[in-house]
């Protein structure tokens, strides 16, 4: 059964993400509206003008139009809206009962938000998120890596001295090309030692090396993206027999260059590898995507049908950091729209 055959059942299935960023998921509705208030911020606030703004080279140009589209969030009320109409198109457009969302707070205390007025706008948008949409949101808090050491020396403070229940991870983005993973081990472990859970990204734009750094040095329980993971078949064995999960982001892949032509998608080798896997859309509007269409994607790579489909939203939900009785509710959501989708 082809992806596109499974449109209308996709856009009806209740499902969780893992791997989303909270700038990153600023559709053009919502930048433009920033860009607006922010015009010397150099980002277009016409829509036509932001679909060529987001058309990505490579990886390196991606990170400077995010840390554009970042220096558009300078006051608690642009963070504020963002993350709750963040929350409105997951749960309206795409369906979203939870979502994980890697924020980078460091990046907006250094343009002069402080942490407390940072927690305090992402908080009050997670408790409207959740009242008005029935989107439950949890927060990692993410090292951007090409920041170094301080960096991650200010986002562990962030998330031990300013922690909220909401807060259930602890990350590290950026570029991986010169950010070695030994640098933040202490970090990781500092985090861990705290009951944060431990979900870097590895191997997206390097080798199977730098996802083994990630498991042994920082203890990873999911790993962002692990492209290359499907290079080493040692690698894949360990992944699957200890259930570490590799956080899928196929549309991303292509548009960062990571993958050459979505033909290649390692997917299909994770799988058959037994590794566990989960599907997201990492920076959606930015790589013209939604979680949507990359469970489209991903069913094509895989030749699901409806019930594989409905089995990568159980492995999410399974997958995540959410209190036992969400995971309950939304899988028994999943199973009976499955039920309910065989009988029409």
């Amino acid at each position: 059964m082809s992806g596109v055959s499974l449109q209308p059942f996709i856009a009806g299935l209740p499902k969780a993400e893992l791997h989303v960023h909270h700038v990153g998921s600023a559709s053009p509705r919502i930048v433009s509206e920033l860009a607006a208030r922010h015009p010397d911020a150099g980002v277009p606030s016409d829509l036509g003008d932001l679909k060529q703004f987001f058309t990505f080279r490579d990886f390196a140009h991606f990170i400077d139009v995010y840390l554009a589209v970042v220096d558009l969030v300078r006051t608690p009320e642009d963070l504020r809206l963002l993350t709750y109409e963040v929350a409105r198109e997951m749960a309206e457009g795409q369906n979203l009962r939870y979502a994980e969302l890697t924020c980078t707070p460091y990046t907006s205390v250094v343009r002069g938000i402080a942490i407390e007025a940072y927690t305090e706008a992402i908080e009050d948008a997670r408790i409207a998120a959740e009242r008005d949409f029935g989107l439950v949101l949890r927060w990692i808090y993410d090292i951007p890596g090409e920041s170094g050491v301080p960096a991650a020396d200010a986002t562990l403070e962030y998330a031990l001295r300013h922690r909220t229940d909401a807060l259930v991870g602890f990350g590290l983005g950026g570029p991986e090309i010169g950010v070695p993973r030994a640098q933040f081990a202490e970090h990781f472990d500092r985090a861990r030692a705290a009951g944060l859970h431990s979900v870097p990204h590895a191997g997206e734009t390097t080798g199977p090396e730098t996802i083994w750094e990630s498991v042994h040095l920082l203890g990873a329980e999911r790993i962002g993206h692990g492209v290359s993971a499907a290079q080493d078949p040692e690698l894949l064995a360990h992944l699957a027999e200890t259930g570490i999960v590799l956080e899928v982001c196929p549309t991303s892949n292509i548009a960062t260059r990571a993958v050459d032509r979505i033909e290649d998608h390692p997917l299909r080798t994770f799988v058959d590898a037994g590794v566990t896997v989960t599907i997201n859309s990492d920076d959606p509007p930015m790589f013209a995507t939604s979680l949507n269409h990359d469970y489209e994607v991903a069913a094509g790579l895989l030749d699901l049908d409806e019930s594989g489909v409905a089995e990568l939203a159980r492995s999410a939900v399974d997958a995540s950091f959410a209190p036992d009785d969400v995971k309950a509710r939304i899988g028994a959501e999943i199973d009976a729209y499955a039920v309910s989708a065989r009988r029409v």
